[in-house]
């Protein structure tokens, strides 16, 4: 019996066992062994054969399967409603203090409030979003005020 034939049986196997678990690695494992199958196939030595399917498996293990795991626990989260605002640019249309005043942030007209109470930003400036509370945006200068 081949070398190769062995390496096909072993990729069968792998691959079965995969199916069963899930678990990514054993399916990479199944590719590997593929790999050393075909080198066996074409005619090349034990020794390479190992070669390429410990590289195979290394490749895989390393640099596919984080991949298949961030795929597998879904994209990034999305954000909805006034959570999604958080972080956005605004523009102050009435001066805003610790106390309150007005910006205009994604086209509509919100109540704000500077998030140090200390200071006063004028109309005009550019503002970060850093909380929504309530139906007020508490807001930071994006740059340092004058």
């Amino acid at each position: 019996m081949g070398a190769w034939l062995v390496w096909l049986i072993l990729a069968i196997g792998l691959g079965i066992a995969e199916a069963l678990t899930l678990t990514f690695v054993l399916g990479l494992l199944a590719v590997a062994a593929l790999v050393a199958a075909l080198l066996g196939a074409i005619g090349m030595p034990v020794a390479v054969q190992i070669i390429g399917f410990t590289a195979s498996a290394a490749a895989g293990i390393y640099l596919v399967r984080p991949i298949m795991q961030r795929q597998m626990r879904g994209g990034p989260e999305t954000r909805s409603g006034a959570e999604a605002l958080v972080g956005r640019s605004a523009v102050v249309l009435e001066e805003v203090d610790g106390e309150g005043g007005r910006i205009k942030l994604s086209g509509e007209e919100w109540s704000a409030r500077c998030i140090d109470e200390d200071l006063v930003i004028p109309a005009g400036t550019r503002v970060d979003v850093m909380e929504i509370d309530g139906a007020t945006a508490v807001v930071y200068p994006r740059e340092a005020l004058p």
